[in-house]
């Protein structure tokens, strides 16, 4: 006989509720969980986040190279947004579609926990792995860029922020689509839309004026604006628009997941 119900049943008893230990207690044990799940396959991960922005950084610095160093700025900073995409919205989808489908989350929902900390672990853990490939493409793409980087405190707020953003997505894919099959190519999808909407790897100057209107839509552009801030300088009220959009596009995606994921009540 399975002891799941019991065990659930037990921590429904001694915490007085679905949630019986504080969110931060479960926020740990949670992250502690999530990266002990990618203990032998890290590298891949980490191989393939950073490979797809370095790639980029190749093929289209050779082409901006003759348009100025403004055009090599957004071909550096936004391909650190296509390292986040990549590490991060495509990640958090599959692993989300994945637990979905082998009844992962059913067994979760059976726990004392709240969802929201599994979210939230979820998306600290890739947020986690992903950073040395985001460092790899910082250093190694201003190196070829030629892009001198000035590291601005902020970026600390705005690299958790970009990332929490573009993790919401694939979040929100990974819970609604039907199938994992179904969920991988919307993820790319919409890799693929917010990397090419909008001044995140092109200036402006160089788009057509609707491709730019569109670009106000996806929280890519208002990532790579707070990296280049960020990263190069200067930091300029812009900076206010570019933080608050994202974090209002992190909490209003995280709320949909929640609610839109299927978890059982107390």
């Amino acid at each position: 006989m399975s002891t799941m119900p019991r065990a659930a049943d037990r921590g429904l008893a001694e915490g007085g509720g679905r949630a019986g230990q504080p969110l931060l207690t479960q926020l740990g044990d949670l992250l502690r969980m999530e990266l002990s799940n990618w203990r032998w396959s890290w590298r891949s991960l980490l191989i393939t986040a950073t490979l797809s922005p370095l790639v980029s950084v190749l093929g289209l610095g050779v082409f901006a190279r003759d348009s100025g160093p403004d055009a090599l700025l957004y071909v550096l900073t936004g391909n650190v947004v296509v390292s986040l995409m990549f590490g991060n919205l495509g990640n958090v989808e599959s692993h989300f579609g994945f637990m979905r489908a082998r009844g992962a989350l059913d067994y979760l929902a059976t726990l004392p926990i709240r969802r929201e900390a599994l979210i939230l672990a979820v998306v600290l853990a890739f947020l986690l792995m992903s950073l040395p490939s985001l460092a790899v493409t910082i250093g190694v793409g201003s190196a070829i860029l030629g892009v001198p980087v000035r590291l601005h405190p902020l970026l600390a707020l705005v690299v958790p922020l970009a990332a929490a953003s573009l993790s919401s997505v694939g979040a929100l894919i990974g819970v609604a689509a039907r199938t994992p099959e179904e969920g991988g190519p919307l993820a790319l999808l919409f890799t693929l839309l917010m990397a090419a909407l909008g001044p995140v790897v092109v200036p402006p100057s160089r788009l057509p004026a609707a491709l730019v209107t569109l670009g106000r839509l996806s929280p890519a552009t208002y990532a790579a604006s707070a990296l280049r801030q960020t990263l190069v300088g200067p930091v300029t009220g812009r900076i206010v628009l570019d933080l608050g959009v994202l974090l209002v596009v992190t909490g209003v995606l995280l709320a949909l997941v929640s609610r839109r994921m299927d978890w059982r009540q107390a």
